[in-house]
């Protein structure tokens, strides 16, 4: 093996070392507390909303689809419950920057969610029929 071989075999290996961690990262993402899609309109009323809208959230296992934000893909990567609330962090990519988000959701009903993010700031949404 020549120096040109051996220099570009240490490279594969190099990121195949680097690329499991992020690898492992997604394998070990845990599914979202709640399931289906909750509507940012129409948080008010009895039951689940007849129509979701434009802005909702739909929670599928273990990704969150997001129409009411920048970011319209997440990957829960973990959640821990804490008394009435779930603690989660969730890792997404919206093509620019690769992050990390922690937030608390709590269920309200059975029909109602909040989410608080670390900024303090709670968004209610309601479940779709």
């Amino acid at each position: 093996m020549n120096a040109r071989d051996r220099k570009f075999a240490i490279g594969c290996i190099t990121a195949a070392i680097v690329s499991l961690p992020i690898i492992a990262g997604f394998a070990v993402a845990q599914s979202y507390p709640v399931t289906g899609k909750w509507t940012y309109e129409d948080t008010g009323g009895d039951g689940p909303a007849r129509d979701c809208g434009k802005r909702y959230m739909d929670f599928q296992g273990e990704r969150r689809f997001d129409t009411g934000g920048y970011v319209r893909d997440y990957r829960n990567h973990s959640a821990t419950q804490d008394g009435d609330e779930y603690k989660l962090q969730d890792d997404f990519y919206n093509g620019a920057i690769r992050g990390r988000m922690n937030y608390n959701i709590r269920r309200v009903d059975n029909d109602r969610i909040e989410l608080r993010t670390q900024q303090g700031s709670t968004v209610r949404l309601r479940r779709c029929q």
